[in-house]
């Protein structure tokens, strides 16, 4: 992924792990795709012209080698047939001979020269073709809203971002470079060949369309199944990923026999996919080779009468026969990678459907928030996920430096507000203003900068734990780090480690506890010292005690900002400047926690149920 500005955010949103997963569906458009595949190669035409060309030289090169050992084989006949029937001063010309086989190894090396210079330039080609889609893909993934994220596995979108896009660079890499040999073979073998005898030529060139009329009908069966492999491919890549880092749920659950059985299902479709697209593909080879073999029989019995009747030399029908199975070799190579072009426009398109996905609105930046006083204003703000409103009309206005605490039961609406606050997702109508500046007025950077998270999953990434605490504040000197770790209370427990600071995480941070990456989190958010904090059930994930301490920490973070913090057990919250009760997706109730409690609605009730009614008072 490309670089972007460092943001003190501990984790997106909660993803969910959507399962949508694709039908069964074949190429929509061939053509269309391949032509799109193939725009890629528009800046490197000049490399692809001096490919072309070398592929012409190489072999114009090879294709004179069988001509030239045909008249080397006719010197040897000429001089043996003339001393066995008694030709006066018949003998063997050695010397003419051994300059033909001269000429035919330096021929051979010549063709091996230009084939090695379009090999070499065709790998150049096709990596920086592959390197450009990559560059392209990585863009799209970073404008694509919050949405396309959660309704899809992650293990699809990878997929199609590394198993379809490497299938595309190896056939570039591979099979191109042959294609265009292999045609300039055949156009080249078909001049030799008419050089030598028309007649057998044409028998040779009848071979050529009656192979296109055998395959062409298996080529569109094939194309459908590959279209399936990819999918299956995809979403087994889904499934496994998702199996693999909820593995500890997985087995909490005792659910390994239905995971295995879902693995098993996707495998065999693939399996099922895999196969038939091979055996239907496979059968072009069979096809290819019975044809070619029908045509080298009867040139092999036309050529002998020929011969026979001398109206051809035995070193050109030798040199006609070679190229009559030289031209069969190209025409198999085209069908076989005809067969991968198959799967690699299947695999092309599925990038192409994620090239094509709808993007973020485009920013509209006419304002900038680099010294935001962290005011926060909701105006008649309207959203929902699908066609029905989850928020309506939702009115808030939030003073600099105030901390609200945003409560409601499971499904109110308190994350859904946090990740419009974020522009994580567009509004359905109303605005949310920022120190008096409609978000959309602002770019998502310099709006997403503003605010520091810190959510209740964490997000460490593979490195060491000083690296992760840097990623809060580009630049971050070791004295800041060591600071903000303090502060957070996670100094003690990081210098017990092994290797202190320097400890590295592993990719799911599972060789530190959920309580210790928590205080990483909040220790990078400390660092990174936004205007704006949001904090999500930040010290669910610790003990008693250290609660405490990190509360402590969260409040002089919180001290001059304005926070936001969604809380489920409301004692961590009685010192709010301002409470937003929420309920399906509506403020119902907001002020004070001595306010809300006297008003003994909503909010009471939920108190109430954690703590006695004494307690309340």
């Amino acid at each position: 992924m490309s670089k972007r500005k460092a943001r003190p955010q501990s984790g997106g949103p909660g993803h969910g792990g959507g399962h949508m997963m694709m039908g069964q569906q074949k190429a929509k458009d061939f053509k269309g795709t391949l032509w799109r595949l193939l725009s890629y190669l528009k800046p490197f035409r000049n490399r692809l012209i001096a490919v072309i060309a070398a592929a012409i030289m190489s072999t114009i090169f090879m294709i004179a080698g069988p001509k030239i050992m045909g008249n080397a084989i006719t010197k040897l006949f000429e001089g043996i047939y003339g001393k066995l029937t008694g030709v006066p001063g018949a003998e063997i010309d050695f010397g003419a001979v051994g300059q033909l086989l001269l000429l035919l190894a330096g021929l051979y090396v010549i063709s091996s020269l230009f084939s090695y210079i379009q090999q070499y330039l065709m790998s150049i080609v096709a990596q920086k073709t592959v390197y450009q889609l990559r560059e392209d893909v990585n863009q799209k993934l970073e404008k694509l809203p919050l949405k396309y994220y959660d309704g899809r596995p992650n293990g699809e979108t990878l997929s199609r971002v590394t198993n379809d896009v490497d299938l595309i660079g190896s056939t570039l890499q591979q099979s191109a470079t042959q294609f265009i040999t292999s045609i300039v073979t055949i156009v080249g073998i078909i001049i030799m060949m008419l050089t030598i005898s028309p007649l057998l030529t044409l028998i040779s060139i009848i071979s050529l369309p009656l192979s296109i009329f055998v395959i062409r009908p298996v080529l569109k069966r094939s194309q459908k199944h590959f279209m399936d492999q990819q999918r299956s491919l995809g979403q087994l890549n889904g499934h496994i990923e998702e199996m693999y880092t909820g593995h500890q749920v997985v087995k909490a659950f005792g659910h390994e026999r239905k995971a295995i059985a879902q693995f098993d299902e996707v495998n065999e479709e693939l399996y099922q996919a895999g196969r038939k697209a091979q055996f239907i593909s496979g059968i072009i080879m069979p096809m290819m080779f019975f044809i070619g073999n029908l045509s080298y029989v009867l040139i092999s019995i036309i050529g002998g009468i020929l011969v026979i009747k001398r109206s051809i030399s035995i070193g050109d029908i030798q040199a006609f026969i070679t190229y009559s199975r030289q031209f069969t070799q190209p025409i198999t190579q085209t069908a076989n990678i005809a067969n991968i072009i198959q799967s690699t426009v299947a695999a092309a398109e599925r990038v192409f459907e994620l090239l094509d996905e709808e993007e973020e609105i485009p920013e509209s930046k006419v304002a900038s928030l680099t010294e935001a006083k962290g005011a926060v204003t909701f105006e008649h703000v309207d959203f929902g996920y699908g066609k029905d409103l989850l928020i309506k009309d939702m009115n808030i206005d939030v003073k600099p430096g105030q901390t609200v605490a945003i409560v409601g039961p499971t499904g109110a609406g308190k994350t859904t507000l946090i990740n419009l606050l974020m522009r994580f997702y567009e509004l359905n109508g109303g605005k949310i203003k920022i120190d008096g500046i409609d978000t959309r007025e602002i770019s998502r950077e310099d709006l997403r900068t503003t605010f520091g998270m810190v959510l209740q999953d964490t997000w460490l990434f593979n490195g060491t734990i000083k690296e992760n605490l840097a990623y809060g504040k580009i630049g971050a000197t070791d004295e800041e780090i060591y600071q903000a770790a303090k502060a957070a209370r996670a100094d003690h427990f990081i210098r017990t480690l092994p290797e202190g600071y320097d400890t590295v995480l592993n990719e799911e941070a599972s060789n530190i506890s959920q309580g210790q990456k928590q205080l990483l989190t909040i220790a990078r958010a400390i660092l990174a010292d936004p205007p704006i904090m949001i904090l999500d059930e930040a010290t669910s994930s610790v003990d008693t005690r250290t609660e405490l301490l990190i509360q402590q920490a969260m409040n002089r973070l919180m001290e001059d900002r304005t926070s936001f913090v969604i809380a489920h057990r409301l004692s961590t919250i009685r010192d709010a400047d301002l409470i937003l009760v929420m309920n399906q997706g509506k403020v119902i109730e907001q002020g004070t926690h001595q306010d809300l409690l006297e008003v003994d609605g909503f909010y009471a009730d939920l108190y109430n149920s954690q703590f006695s009614k004494t307690a309340a008072v």
